[in-house]
């Protein structure tokens, strides 16, 4: 029996069935004619700032719709689709705006009219837009309107250890995930108006890479020169909150000269550090945990631990009518436990360096014949390497599926085997062949009749008054919220500024005691 067997018999089916998961899905409130939508975030759905479930990401056109905790697949994409429902229905009312099936963005404007998220006038809020100022000022508005979809997961009786290792070993082998669920192939050449690209030109306004999964996942996706500097390790919480602490008070040339103010007084960023706050540093995973209010996610996760991991490397699936569906979110968790059961030995320099090789590789060519990627220094075909990890997830699907009853998480582990032996069937190349069958291989073409086709159909689902009733008093609740948070603002701003991205609010590393062998 192999370690990673015996690893899965000392799960107990109680542990296994205490699985939590929750979703949180961008996507671009567009127009019908595919150009980005440039109006508020409409007020039907209550407070950006508050609200539980309905929110915004980068730009105020950019919504992020977030569920629950939830101990099952079902109810988890039940509530997605209830918040979808809500949400299309509340544009429908104001007009005909829609939302982007596409990880890719819509028809853009021009970078600086791209419009940044607003949160009211408290202190929280003027920092959540600064921050997105200074976003915009050290990536360009344009890549930040990417929309992803990420899963938040977590099992009972994991320490901080254990979540370490199953980060090590989900970048290791996310290649394989890029491949199966990468849906962003292509673009509107409008994206990289202006800068350096490698894409091929397919028609008058549409880009892509022939074998690509997911440029959003590439380099043309979350990149930066100074982010580019970390090497941030994953070998415990203290090695990774370091990092992250180096990264959040070293000062940053480009950014220092760009300064905290404009000559004008305006803000231009939170900080002049290589990173601004925490989430502005863009992992395929995140170790999370639930912050206070006003904590530092970093202090949160140094005080007590993680909590759950965040994957952060999926692409919407613009066939799914929220996104994602169920069997990739089984995928997942059979995934997530592989990462978690096998052995995960310390990661290295060389080794980071490999993975970002790997990831690169396969977002932009990942379905090229005989595309091979690096594993310890030496070449290892993608597919061989792929079906050697679904080898090993099948006991584990059996299992969930002995305590879940069905076939469902090995069908989709089944599902993944015959994708990947046949990429033709990978959602990236249904894109490119939907594009070329129906749309003149126009990326926006495509994606404007998928988030057509997604709005009427979320649009036609059944929706009580009930639930209609439940959400407006949701939206009303937020806004009552946001106002009593402005209302107990007495910090000017610029000492709520200095306060909170003080060196002395993230926490400070753990003191371990060595206790001498004897």
């Amino acid at each position: 029996m192999t370690s990673l067997e015996q690893r899965l018999q000392g799960l107990g089916g109680e542990r296994l069935r205490g699985m939590k998961r929750g979703l949180e899905k961008e996507s671009l409130r567009a127009q019908p004619d595919g150009q980005l939508a440039l109006t508020p975030h409409p007020a039907a759905l209550g407070s950006a700032l508050t609200h539980p479930h309905i929110t915004t990401d980068y730009s105020e056109s950019q919504l992020e719709l977030i569920t629950g905790v939830h101990g099952s697949v079902e109810s988890c994409l039940g509530e997605l689709t209830e918040v979808h429902q809500f949400t299309v229905r509340s544009l429908r009312a104001v007009g005909e705006e829609m939302l982007w099936a596409s990880s890719m963005p819509c028809r853009l404007p021009t970078d600086e009219t791209i419009p940044l998220g607003r949160y009211g006038s408290s202190n929280v809020g003027r920092a959540k837009s600064v921050y997105r100022m200074g976003l915009g000022h050290r990536y360009g508005r344009r890549m930040q309107t990417i929309s992803g979809i990420h899963y938040n997961w977590s099992l009972p009786g994991v320490d901080n250890d254990g979540y370490f290792a199953l980060i090590r070993n989900f970048r290791r082998h996310a290649f394989l995930l890029l491949t199966l669920f990468g849906a962003s192939p292509a673009v509107c050449s409008c994206f990289v108006e202006g800068r350096q690209h490698e894409l091929q030109k397919l028609s008058e306004h549409t880009l892509y890479m022939p074998h690509g999964t997911s440029l959003r996942m590439g380099r043309l996706g979350y990149q930066s020169e100074a982010q580019a500097t970390l090497d941030v390790s994953y070998n415990g919480l203290e090695g990774y909150a370091a990092s992250l602490h180096d990264a959040l008070t070293r000062p940053w040339p480009a950014y220092e000269a760009l300064g905290i103010r404009n000559p004008g007084g305006d803000y231009n960023q939170l900080a002049t550090t290589l990173l601004q706050i925490e989430n502005e540093f863009y992992g395929t995973i995140r170790p999370k945990r639930v912050i206070f209010s006003g904590e530092r996610p970093l202090h949160a996760l140094r005080e007590r631990g993680v909590e759950y991991i965040e994957v952060r490397l999926m692409d919407l699936n613009p066939f799914e009518p929220i996104g994602i569906g169920a069997s990739t979110l089984r995928f997942l968790d059979v995934f997530l436990l592989h990462c978690l059961l096998c052995d995960s030995p310390p990661d290295t320099p060389d080794e980071l360096h490999e993975l970002a090789h790997n990831q690169h590789l396969t977002a932009a060519r990942g379905r090229e014949p005989g595309l091979c990627l690096l594993r310890g220094g030496q070449s290892v075909p993608l597919q061989q390497w792929g079906s050697e990890i679904l080898d090993q997830l099948g006991p584990i699907a059996e299992r969930l599926d002995a305590i879940h009853g069905g076939t469902a998480h090995g069908d989709a582990v089944a599902q993944a085997r015959a994708s990947l032996l046949a990429p033709d069937t990978l959602p990236s190349a249904r894109v490119l062949a939907a594009m070329q069958q129906g749309h003149g291989d126009s990326f926006l073409a495509f994606s404007r009749a998928q988030s057509q086709h997604i709005h009427s159909h979320l649009l036609s689902l059944p929706w009580s008054a009930r639930q209609q009733a439940r959400f407006e008093a949701m939206a009303a609740q937020s806004f009552d919220d946001q106002r009593a948070i402005e209302a107990a603002d007495t910090m000017p701003f610029d000492v709520y500024r200095q306060e909170y991205t003080s060196p002395a609010r993230l926490g400070r590393p753990t003191i371990l005691t060595e206790v001498a062998s004897a």
